[in-house]
């Protein structure tokens, strides 16, 4: 598939220039298509009954093979869950952090893993790494570990500056356990989990996939507490509630995702391209020459997909005069940054409409 007809494949295209895929990818004809079919497959077998319940666990298990495919690992260390922020919920519960143990964290993580950090009552170390050089961010984050850390949490793809970090290399320096929020990663850049011990992956993001879908890597289930169980946790159940656990990952299945939803994941990952990650990258460092050709203040350093810059006036007022020049951007809360997440699909007539919109 060539990239004119790859391009071809997405509505929302042929109306605007649409660069939010670090919050919703696009939608292809195809991923629709498999939704509308599921969708009236559901009304008609009446949501019920043993074929229509096969079909169910049967979409399910092609699901977490396409995911795992995708990140490197194997099916039955997947659990299918909502969102990233479901799979920080997932480890963090799971995990057993005790008060005094310690976490180290960066100081530019979305709100999915922040949340869920601070709610499991650890003490939490932060890293400056968005003031630093990328280059900078393993020795800056490796200073803050203590004898007390049991744990690093933090982004593959930072979600405000774009930078990369070092994740494989903390768990090889230290030995420690790694959850990874891969929000901005799975599907933007190539992601192998190694020895990484969780990974989130979001299906709605670069993966253009529909809402709300995604999936919990875990490395070693045998050593993550269930403490979220859902009907899909347990292989048997007794009266009182006691359960046994799924083996592996799939006893931390968040629970009933639409299957229209899954049907559409599927799509979206059995249809991405294999020249999606260099096409990526190269639309990204065209994005940041442009912008800063245009005289706009890139605040990034170029190692992944996502270009955030300094907005011209007020970010979320320009972000709002984008969309109706029919450019789609997402101005970062707090900051006066618009960020442009730069996919495959990307074109440079869709960079050249940003540029003219900024201007105009």
């Amino acid at each position: 598939m060539t990239y004119e007809e790859a391009r071809a494949l997405f509505p929302v295209l042929r109306r605007f220039a649409y660069l939010n895929a670090g919050t919703f990818g696009p939608l292809s004809q195809p991923t629709i298509a498999a939704m509308e079919e599921r969708n009236r497959f559901d009304h008609e077998f009446g949501r019920g009954g043993k074929r229509w319940y096969e079909s169910v666990f049967e979409l399910r298990t092609r699901v977490r093979e396409a995911v795992a495919a995708t990140i490197g690992a194997t099916p039955d260390r997947v659990a299918l869950t909502s969102s990233t922020t479901d799979g920080c919920n997932i480890v963090f519960a799971g995990f057993g952090l005790r008060p005094g143990e310690e976490v180290v964290t960066t100081d530019s993580e979305h709100p999915g893993l922040l949340l869920p950090l601070h709610a499991s009552g650890a003490t939490v170390r932060v890293a400056e790494v968005t003031t630093r050089p990328t280059g900078e961010a393993l020795e800056t984050i490796l200073a803050h570990v203590t004898p007390k850390t049991r744990l690093f949490a933090l982004s593959h793809v930072l979600w405000t500056t774009g930078q990369v970090m070092p994740v494989h290399e903390l768990r090889h320096e230290t030995g420690l356990p790694v959850l990874v929020d891969g929000a901005q990663s799975v599907g933007a850049i190539p992601v192998d989990v190694g020895e990484l011990d969780f990974y989130t992956v979001s299906g709605q993001k670069w993966l253009c996939g529909p809402e709300p879908t995604g999936a919990l890597y875990v490395r070693d289930p045998g050593r993550l507490r269930v403490a979220l169980p859902t009907y899909f946790s347990q292989q048997s159940l007794e009266r009182d509630g006691s359960f046994v656990p799924k083996d592996g990952a799939l006893r931390f299945d968040s629970g009933w995702i639409a299957t229209p939803g899954l049907a559409g994941l599927e799509a979206a990952l059995t249809g991405a391209p294999s020249w999606r990650f260099e096409r990526a990258r190269e639309m990204a460092a065209r994005c940041r020459a442009a912008l800063a050709a245009g005289g706009y203040e890139v605040a990034s350093d170029g190692e992944a997909t996502l270009v955030p810059f300094v907005a011209p006036g007020d970010a979320a007022e320009d972000a709002l005069r984008l969309y109706e020049a029919g450019v789609i951007v997402r101005d970062l809360p707090g900051t006066d940054r618009l960020r442009a997440s730069c996919g495959w699909w990307t074109s440079d007539d869709d960079i050249a409409r940003l540029v003219r919109a900024l201007a105009g």
